[in-house]
């Protein structure tokens, strides 16, 4: 039985994991790789910090959604109608590099390491925004995801929005199928060499819909 409920700081673990593995999409190295330099256990914690960080950034748990099946957490996702969250990314950042004993020299190199996706970032005004799409393996294929996205949906309706968008990585045809099985449809994409080269994708592809 799938139950969808609003996250909850207890789930820090689980969504930052969800933020780290729709960063890395369907690539072995995902954007907190190439920004932190460091193993995927580091990686972890890191974006588990991110999620119950003071500042409320795109990361934070106030802003997800869980999927659970038979009580356990399946499936997690963020959205937003304030693309403010995005500006507090630095902020966040430097919070949980605090927490995890990170120097400011190491930090100040953060940005310039991740700073090739702002060169694919693609955006329409006035939509909801849905984040940080994270299933776990067991559960994909399962009708999870897509219940989780249906809910994602009324919630946006029901804030007063009448559309919604959700980016990814050029080449996650699963993320793709999932996205396009709840009515997303193309509407943009943009690739970048720089980009590319960071990553191994050329690009985010973008797709949206009316609600």
């Amino acid at each position: 039985m799938i139950t969808i409920r609003p996250a909850r700081p207890e789930d820090a673990a689980f969504l930052g994991w969800a933020s780290y593995e729709a960063a890395r999409g369907h690539l072995k190295r995902g954007w907190f790789d190439i920004v932190l330099q460091r193993d995927e256990a580091f990686c972890l914690k890191f974006s588990r910090r991110l999620s119950i960080a003071r500042v409320i950034s795109w990361w934070h748990w106030s802003l997800f959604s869980v999927a659970e099946v038979d009580g356990v957490p399946a499936s997690a996702l963020c959205g937003f109608g304030d693309e403010s969250v995005y500006y507090a990314s630095r902020e966040a950042m430097h919070e949980a590099s605090e927490a995890m004993g990170i120097d400011k020299a190491e930090e100040a190199q953060f940005w310039a390491r991740g700073s090739f996706i702002v060169s694919c970032v693609t955006s329409e005004p006035g939509v909801w925004t849905v984040e940080n799409v994270g299933t776990r393996p067991e559960y994909r294929g399962t009708g999870v995801t897509q219940a989780l996205l249906k809910h994602e949906l009324e919630r946006a309706r029901g804030a007063g929005f009448q559309r919604a968008q959700i980016s990814f990585l050029i080449g996650n045809d699963r993320a793709e199928h999932a996205y396009r099985k709840v009515g997303f449809e193309f509407a943009e994409e943009k690739r970048a060499r720089d980009f590319e080269a960071a990553i191994g994708s050329p690009g985010l592809r973008r797709l949206a819909r009316d609600i």
